[in-house]
């Protein structure tokens, strides 16, 4: 499967404000890393230039061996790229099955699209229940696992996701967390910005710092949830 992705020397400008400066890091086959960091950090800003989605004021960007340093947010979803948005973003005026397929647009219809269609639907039953009705008519967690549902209907090798638990009730973080745990046992690479430390700390087996829009720490999860600057200045514990 891979899923290999190295960051290096990425910054990111809105005017003449620098929001991430020259960042770097990688993330190996099958690994989960996360991104913590107080509000304002540049950790959404970092994920959305990764993706393409805001221009990168200079850096590198490789994955499975490819430059993607100069491609746009389409070519990284063809390139093997999942993205779940910050807020969601769901098409609140078409069905949940059509949402879903739109998340399959790189591939022509064919039997492994119906085949991971099956497959988000026995990864989240819910959506198989609701598969016709509007998206906009679902709860806030089911727009979330229809966000994250779309976007592993490309097939990718590597997920990005922004604050999937934003707003949602305990109960249903821990849905969302038994979801990204079991994409992590079956390989997939992923890499998640997020608010909930605990769930950080859950999914990602490293994680980065960021400070200003600066990589300020790195290291295993299990290491910083106990370091006491950690908790302190940037998580507010």
């Amino acid at each position: 499967m891979s899923g290999e992705l190295s960051v290096e020397n990425l910054s990111v400008h809105y005017g003449g404000v620098c929001a991430v400066r020259s960042i770097g890091f990688t993330v190996a086959a099958g690994q989960s890393v996360g991104v913590i960091g107080a509000n304002g950090a540049g950790k959404t800003s970092s994920l959305r230039a990764l993706m393409g989605l805001v221009p990168r004021s200079s850096g590198s960007i490789r994955f499975d061996g490819k430059d993607l340093s100069r491609a746009r947010a389409r070519d990284m979803v063809r390139h093997g790229i999942g993205y779940v948005p910050e807020g969601r973003h769901v098409f609140g005026g078409l069905t949940v099955e059509k949402n879903l397929l739109l998340g399959a647009y790189t591939e022509p219809w064919k039997g492994r699209t119906r085949k991971t269609l099956g497959e988000v639907y026995e990864t989240f039953p819910v959506l198989g229940e609701m598969r016709g009705r509007l998206a906009g008519a679902l709860s806030g967690g089911q727009q979330q696992m229809l966000a994250i549902g779309r976007a592993l209907m490309s097939r990718p090798r590597l997920l990005l996701l922004d604050e999937p638990s934003m707003g949602l009730s305990p109960k249903l973080v821990d849905d969302i967390l038994r979801v990204l745990l079991g994409l992590r046992e079956q390989g997939l690479s992923l890499l998640l910005v997020e608010q909930n430390a605990k769930l950080t700390f859950e999914v990602a087996a490293d994680c980065l710092v960021m400070e200003n829009g600066e990589v300020a720490m790195t290291g295993r999860s299990d290491e910083l949830r106990k370091d006491v600057r950690v908790r302190r200045i940037y998580l507010g514990l």
